[in-house]
């Protein structure tokens, strides 16, 4: 459990692109919020996987979304039902239905579209909120932390040695 984080927090510090990282925090975030029993969200998360993301962020974002989403449900419920309720909008959904396969996506669950539309709306602020946070984490935090005496007195404590050896040998 504790791999992935610690691999996070040595990913914001490393050479990695920002924007890969918040890219991969976006499109986690996204596919986070969505119902994972449709079509759409299978077609979605092989497109992200093609994309120039950072991986490590993308599962601990996607699992972040799904926690949150519980908690969201019943406001993408109404979204979706807004604007599965729109009158200029019926027509295109109902002709959209008779492609083969369409059905299949469940765009027409509120839910889904609720959670498909603030994914959407949430994606690039998130990205730069994101992309901020980890330049500002590189030029300041990361420096402060190293040069703290309190990370210095933790780092000579030996079994605190020992276990950031175990863990440096079990990411790579």
């Amino acid at each position: 459990m504790w791999k992935p984080l610690i691999k996070l927090l040595k990913l914001i510090s490393s050479n990695t692109d920002p924007g890969a990282i918040a890219a991969g925090f976006s499109a986690g975030i996204l596919l986070g919020f969505m119902p994972k029993n449709n079509l759409l969200w299978y077609i979605l998360s092989i497109f992200i996987i093609f994309l120039y993301i950072q991986r490590t962020t993308f599962l601990l974002a996607m699992a972040l979304g799904s926690i949150l989403s519980v908690f969201l449900d019943p406001t993408f419920n109404q979204l979706g039902i807004f604007i599965l309720s729109n009158e200029k909008l019926i027509p295109f959904f109902s002709a959209a239905l008779d492609i083969p396969f369409v059905s299949l996506t469940k765009f027409n669950n509120s839910v889904v579209m609720g959670s498909l539309i603030c994914g959407i709306v949430f994606y690039i602020p998130l990205f730069f909120l994101v992309k901020f946070i980890v330049i500002l984490w590189r030029k300041y935090v990361a420096q402060f932390f190293q040069n703290s005496k309190l990370y210095k007195l933790i780092k000579k404590v030996p079994l605190v040695s020992k276990i950031k050896v175990i863990i440096e040998s079990d990411i790579d």
